[in-house]
């Protein structure tokens, strides 16, 4: 199959990282990159939708990221709590169904609330899936499946690996086809581990603050150029 005549990918994943040293080079606070960035995160997501992918899923807040100052911690929390109660009426028009991998029960109660609720509303819509990673971490997420299974499992049951992708967080959502990670560093910091075996990655120099639609075809043109043979010979 010709690069070009490859089919875009089904699901990306987008490590979204350079927020604060885009408000460093510009001389401006964290916080204002961060308001850049989630600038940036809406741009993307609708070019997601424009192009017709059916998932994407945007590392939000790790949870490593609790070891930030309070007040950075303070800070994000309220830009997620308050992204997701304003654009209801985004999703609504571009069809957008919004969802959540990570463990809740660490996070402020009013920021629960507000993710289980836009679960909700948006559970109808027919569009791109948009996972948000909130509190996420890939070793916490293959822990808590293992612990899933344990709990549901009957004594002497066999932990398998189909056993264990039905205990994560979304194991209706495929594995990424592509992650793309922002910024210029060459890490997967801790991103779907267990779903990233064999996806695509694709690393960009360009801050997420800077990035929208036409950083996110780049990188799917990328992704059409590639030849994927999944361990096997082409």
């Amino acid at each position: 199959m010709r690069a070009q005549d490859a089919p875009p990918p089904l699901h990306v994943g987008i490590i979204m990282d350079g927020n604060g040293r885009w408000a460093r080079q510009r001389g401006k606070l964290r916080s204002q990159g961060h308001l850049e960035g989630l600038k940036a995160a809406k741009r993307v997501v609708k070019a997601a939708s424009e192009l017709g992918l059916k998932f994407l899923s945007l590392y939000t807040f790790s949870t490593e990221n609790w070891s930030r100052s309070e007040r950075e911690i303070s800070y994000l929390m309220r830009l997620v709590k308050t992204y997701l109660k304003k654009e209801y009426d985004f999703y609504r028009d571009h069809r957008i169904r919004v969802v959540h991998s990570g463990d809740l029960q660490r996070l402020p109660q009013d920021v629960i609330e507000v993710i289980r609720s836009v679960g909700e509303q948006t559970a109808a819509h027919d569009g791109l899936i948009l996972n948000l990673a909130i509190n996420y971490g890939g070793r916490d997420e293959i822990v808590r499946a293992v612990n899933r299974f344990l709990a549901s499992a009957g004594s002497g049951s066999r932990l398998t690996e189909a056993a264990l992708r039905q205990n994560l967080d979304h194991p209706e959502i495929p594995d990424p086809d592509l992650v793309i990670r922002t910024g210029g560093d060459f890490r997967i910091s801790n991103f779907l581990l267990w779903e990233i075996a064999y996806t695509e990655l694709y690393y960009s120099a360009t801050l997420w603050p800077d990035w929208g639609a036409e950083e996110l075809a780049e990188a799917i043109k990328s992704f059409r150029g590639r030849d994927r043979r999944f361990g096997g010979v082409q």
